[in-house]
């Protein structure tokens, strides 16, 4: 899947969602009206309150959705330009170019080592041995996780701390080389260390990759994202509540001077 050069690449559109909808056996959306675009090379942070649809529409970015009997997803969804949802498009092939990693750690009960090895071997790695060590040790170093496991590779991922099993997962989401990594709320089951070296970690991973959180952490949002999308609930016309996107803009302009009073009203803390 090759991005279209017809814009800069600082302002290139990867993502690009157009009146998103999403049902989950209802014919009342659990989302509706989605429309946003995620530029590359940049942090997008989804906020608001719980089931307002942050983690719903994170969701259908990679189609783990169509995981979920009786869900239905209406609208658009291209990455670099290719329909997501076009019967003709593999969903595992979609998952290797949009990562994912969850909001607690998950390793596989493996060695480091095969946690990493795993996916690119599934996926039909064709090297050596060594090239295969050489990416585990690649993949691990990009995640920031290194240093700390090198001498310990075929011991268990379940063997290490909350904080370095999140790392390790980020390390294997990376080893298959993916262009866009989403996190659905990375740090919510780590400590404030942790939680510091994820967020390092993510501005490091923003210069290669395209990246798209949920969090509740507001803080995080203003520290790490470049760009920052404010959720909400409403009324459907069947009277269920539904989510809906209030608004998106730099991160810094959601922060100090929101158009909506809405999102002013959740980011003072005003909220309800």
């Amino acid at each position: 899947m090759n991005a279209s050069d017809s814009q800069s690449a600082e302002k290139q559109s990867v993502l690009v969602a157009e009146n998103v909808n999403v049902f989950y056996s209802s014919n009342s959306p659990a989302v509706a009206g989605v429309s946003l675009e995620i530029l590359k090379n940049q942090i997008t942070a989804f906020i608001g309150p719980s089931g307002c649809g942050k983690s719903t529409i994170l969701r259908c970015f990679n189609r783990l959705n169509d995981l979920i009997e009786g869900c239905r997803v209406k609208g658009s969804i291209t990455f670099n330009g290719i329909d997501l949802y076009d019967p003709k498009v593999d969903a595992v092939a979609v998952r290797r170019h949009i990562g994912m990693v969850f909001q607690r750690p998950n390793p596989f009960p493996k060695s480091i080592f095969e946690n990493i090895a795993f996916g690119p071997r599934i996926n039909g790695f064709k090297g050596s041995k060594n090239d295969m060590a050489d990416l585990v040790e690649k993949s691990l170093r990009s995640a920031a996780i290194w240093d700390e496991v090198k001498d310990k590779l075929n011991e268990s991922g379940l063997a290490l701390s909350g904080g370095q099993q999140q790392r390790l997962c980020i390390a294997r989401a990376i080893a298959v080389e993916p262009q866009v990594i989403l996190m659905d709320e990375p740090c919510s089951a780590l400590d404030p260390i942790s939680t510091l070296r994820i967020e390092e970690l993510m501005q490091e991973l923003k210069q290669k990759y395209t990246l798209v959180i949920v969090t509740h952490n507001m803080q995080q949002a203003s520290r790490s994202a470049d760009m920052t999308a404010f959720f909400n609930t409403e009324l459907s016309d069947s009277g269920k509540r539904m989510g809906k996107l209030v608004e998106i803009d730099r991160t810094s302009v959601i922060f100090s001077s929101p158009k909506q009073t809405a999102t002013e009203e959740y980011i003072s803390g005003r909220f309800g």
